[in-house]
């Protein structure tokens, strides 16, 4: 597969990553040791257990396509509304430079609840998987348009022996075709093409439907209220992953309250 054009969004934002690299792998045994110390985190799989499709709550201060979205957000309280809301997971931003989060973000969150806590960056090199693992996740997120297909491979066989659980994510069939090589659990169909960061919901209906029956599909991006989670839930979506309308709430809880009960209508 065709990695992203350096010039487009994407293809920046993995340009910054990798320029980081360097740093962080210098400190892959002191992350191995912290990584070692944890106790063994919330199961991602948990949050997809029920009748019910999934909502996946995310802490999110701003994004390329969007600019500021909550700047001033607490990410321990916001994750808290959210649990109490009902959302089965959070998901967490950790991109400095083009999302505003960081790493800090994901430990607060974990002080604050119990439920599984996806890292959500853009994960190029194993160090990074260490650095999830030490931070106390119970999954994160690999993008097909990111990677190539032994990069993904690779990465996604690393998080399984280290105990944390992938979300690989794809955005059309041609990606869901790399994505199944790898025998995922836990597919994300975004509606965001990442090179354009462009969105449209009404895409992501065919690829949600060709996913195989058994691995966890979760809907992502442009989705704001329940019909939302309907229209997903009737093309098979298993879960929803929702930042920017939750984030931007003022009451994210009862935010959360309304997109929950939604039942799953499966995939053939």
């Amino acid at each position: 597969m065709q990695l992203p054009n350096p010039n487009t969004r994407l293809g920046k934002i993995l340009a910054d990553v990798r320029e980081r690299l360097p740093d962080l792998r210098r400190r892959e045994a002191e992350l191995r040791s912290a990584m070692a110390e944890l106790p063994v985190p919330s199961p991602w799989s948990a949050a997809f257990a029920g009748p019910d499709v999934a909502v996946v709550a995310e802490v999110k201060r701003r994004s390329p396509s969007a600019g500021d979205i909550a700047p001033d957000l607490d990410p321990a309280f916001l994750a808290s509304e959210y649990d109490a809301g009902g959302a089965r997971a959070v998901s967490v931003l950790t991109n400095e430079r083009f999302f505003g989060g960081s790493l800090a973000d994901v430990e607060s969150v974990r002080a604050a609840i119990t439920r599984p806590i996806l890292r959500k960056d853009f994960i190029l090199d194993p160090v990074q998987l260490y650095e999830t693992r030490a931070i106390g996740a119970s999954a994160t997120l690999l993008i097909v348009r990111a990677l190539e297909p032994q990069q993904l491979a690779d990465l996604h066989q690393l998080a399984s022996e280290l105990g944390l659980a992938t979300l690989i994510e794809v955005h059309d069939v041609k990606e869901l075709e790399e994505a199944l090589r790898v025998s995922p659990d836990c597919l994300g169909v975004n509606s965001r093409d990442l090179t354009t960061f462009q969105v449209d919901v009404n895409q992501m209906a065919h690829v949600v439907r060709s996913v195989p029956a058994g691995i966890t599909t979760v809907a992502e991006s442009g989705m704001e209220n329940r019909a939302d989670v309907e229209t997903v839930a009737s093309w098979g979506a298993d879960a929803v992953l929702i930042g920017t309308a939750l984030a931007s709430s003022r009451e994210p809880a009862k935010a959360v309250e309304q997109l929950t009960g939604v039942k799953r209508r499966g995939r053939s």
